[in-house]
């Protein structure tokens, strides 16, 4: 089997930014970038998967249609979209990342999620051992920003918290480590935009329907 994997090096500082992509948006983008700052990377690789097992997978478009348009949206030479997870025919997160540590070494992988994933965290399967397998950052995001007060996962894993200003070692530290990035937020959701896309030419939508979340998102990104 034969994996189109992003080339990476020993020592890097790479996050991992999956999810179905349907569609990838500038959230995403400035999400990436936050995240690169903060955090202290050298690349951000975005896993396009076959499909998230809580959701519905009706109507999901082909996995090289989505990398497709998230190639478009990324337009950065630290950005890498790949769809790796279905030619390794995984299913779940706690796979792929299982499947990274061994086939990657000498990487220091940091697993990036929304804040409202943060929500659900604790349904997903594995999560204590994604937990255990790199460290995760959580990014803030509209209506969301007390996940980490009320989610289960994160009480699970107080202890393992670590202070927001500290978030630029958190690739090195050895898991469970985590923490919470706040910042300017994109309001921007794939799943509105799917709905304004009804209709509509897909390829046409991104510039359609898409705008920055807000000038001040980028002040400080843009460059990272």
């Amino acid at each position: 089997m034969r994996l189109n994997l992003p080339p990476n090096a020993p020592g890097m500082r790479i996050g991992l930014y999956g999810g179905s992509f349907n569609p990838a948006h500038l959230g995403h983008r400035h999400v990436t970038l936050m995240a690169m700052r903060r955090l202290g990377l050298d690349r951000v690789w975005w896993l396009v998967s076959p499909g998230n097992p809580l959701k519905s997978r009706n109507a999901l478009p082909a996995v090289a249609d989505r990398c497709a348009l998230a190639s478009r949206i990324a337009r950065h030479p630290r950005i890498a979209v790949t769809g790796f997870e279905a030619t390794l025919g995984v299913r779940f997160t706690v796979q792929t990342l299982r499947f990274l540590r061994r086939r990657c070494p000498g990487i220091h992988f940091i697993w990036i999620m929304g804040a409202d994933s943060l929500g659900t965290f604790h349904r997903w399967k594995g999560f204590s051992e994604i937990a255990r397998l790199m460290p995760i950052a959580v990014i803030d995001r509209p209506g969301w920003t007390m996940t980490p007060l009320s989610a289960r996962a994160s009480q699970r894993l107080a202890k393992a918290r670590i202070p927001e200003e500290a978030a630029s070692t958190l690739a090195l530290r050895r898991p469970p480590a985590w923490t919470f990035l706040h910042g300017p937020r994109s309001s921007l959701s794939s799943t509105e935009i799917r709905n304004g896309m009804q209709g509509r030419n897909r390829d046409a939508a991104p510039a359609q329907l898409q705008s920055p979340p807000d000038a001040a998102n980028f002040r400080n990104d843009r460059g990272a």
